[in-house]
């Protein structure tokens, strides 16, 4: 049996279809789960986060809009919102389990972690990784700390002891480099949490 494309399983699921809900999750629960074990580093809350992104995907099937990017990255975007909500909500961040830019993205297909799994292939994945390493030393820090670490921009200017207007602009910069080179669908689902 061939496998339903992801634009009629969501339209399945808006008429409540069940069936199309479990083949979702069959197909998108390890990417959500490594997104989320990723950011939260604790296995027992990112099973948590999975069922939690599954019925949010359940509840909010309608809002999603084929035009506006991939089905993949919609669910991802909800994976790693609800993770770095779940993180403020403790107001603690399990350091031991974060990760960097370097720790993360190095351009080795063969050594890719799994939250990287399905959602860029090699060629893509390559052209961030070179854009990134390309973006000045400070630009590639305040990202990393906004995307892998969940961090606000207010929380980034305390922990580099920089203006929060310094901050806002080298992330700026960063996100309209990166768009310069990189296929617009591959930021989406990945915007900078503006302050609370």
């Amino acid at each position: 049996m061939t496998p339903l494309p992801d634009s009629e399983l969501i339209e399945r699921i808006t008429r409540r279809d069940t069936s199309a809900l479990s083949e979702l999750y069959d197909r998108y629960s390890r990417l959500v789960y490594s997104i989320a074990l990723r950011v939260l580093g604790d296995a027992e809350t990112a099973e948590e986060i999975t069922q939690d992104v599954f019925v949010l995907v359940w509840q909010k099937a309608s809002s999603y809009d084929l035009n506006q990017g991939k089905l993949m990255t919609w669910i991802a975007s909800i994976a790693r919102n609800r993770s770095i909500d779940q993180i403020r909500r403790r107001r603690a961040r399990p350091e031991g389990y974060s990760i960097a830019w370097e720790d993360c993205c190095e351009d080795d297909p063969d050594h890719q972690p799994e939250v990287e799994i399905g959602m860029m292939d090699h060629h893509q994945r390559s052209v961030l990784v070179r854009s990134v390493n390309a973006l000045p030393a400070e630009q590639r820090q305040a990202l990393s700390l906004a995307f892998f670490y969940g961090m606000t921009q207010q929380e980034i200017a305390e922990r580099l002891n920089q203006p929060l207007g310094t901050v806002k602009t080298r992330i700026r910069l960063a996100l309209q480099k990166l768009r310069t080179v990189i296929q617009p669908e591959m930021l989406e689902g990945r915007e900078i949490r503006k302050d609370d």
